[in-house]
């Protein structure tokens, strides 16, 4: 039902998906508006795959908690005395398949630089990153192809960002 409404009555499409790989981090964006979650939910039963979401802890409390974790949202504690790469990386891998999406933006403003938590997540978890580009204009989605991240942080994010080249958000001055 929810694939119906995604494609055939919103009018989405989706560019470049394949079969994802057992373990990755997905980067989708850009994350302008509260409708991102929801249409990342469309895009997952669209594709028919199992991908997680991190929250901070304290929004997992009851009853929200249940439905947060029906959805696939995984509870993070982040703090000072807390490494939230760590939480996660070791999740990763105690997991035979997981796949994580985030948010490079950490936001939904408008940023000119973006977080790095998933590219150290992906790094320490020694798995590829995934762009998910959005262009609500176009009501397109386009996967790109598994990126094994290399030992330099600045040559990863550049070819990292040139998958969002086209991309327009809900608010298209955020993107």
């Amino acid at each position: 039902m929810i694939k119906f409404i995604f494609h055939k009555i919103l009018g989405w499409k989706i560019n470049g998906y394949s079969k994802l790989p057992v373990k990755c981090v997905l980067i989708a964006g850009p994350h302008t508006h509260w409708i991102d979650l929801f249409l990342g939910f469309a895009i997952r039963n669209s594709i028919g795959e199992d991908i997680k979401f991190i929250g901070k802890k304290e929004l997992f409390i009851f009853p929200l908690n249940i439905l947060l974790r029906y959805l696939g949202g995984i509870p993070v504690v982040r703090n000072s005395k807390t490494n939230t790469v760590d939480q996660i990386s070791n999740l990763i891998k105690s997991k035979k398949e997981f796949k994580l999406a985030i948010s490079p933006e950490g936001t939904r403003k408008k940023v000119y630089k973006w977080k790095s938590g998933f590219y150290y997540i992906a790094k320490k978890s020694n798995i590829p990153v995934i762009c998910i580009s959005l262009n609500f204009k176009k009501r397109i989605v386009t996967f790109s192809k598994p990126y094994f991240l290399t030992a330099n942080i600045n040559k990863d994010m550049e070819k990292l960002k040139i998958n969002f080249k086209d991309s327009i958000g809900k608010i298209p001055e955020y993107s």
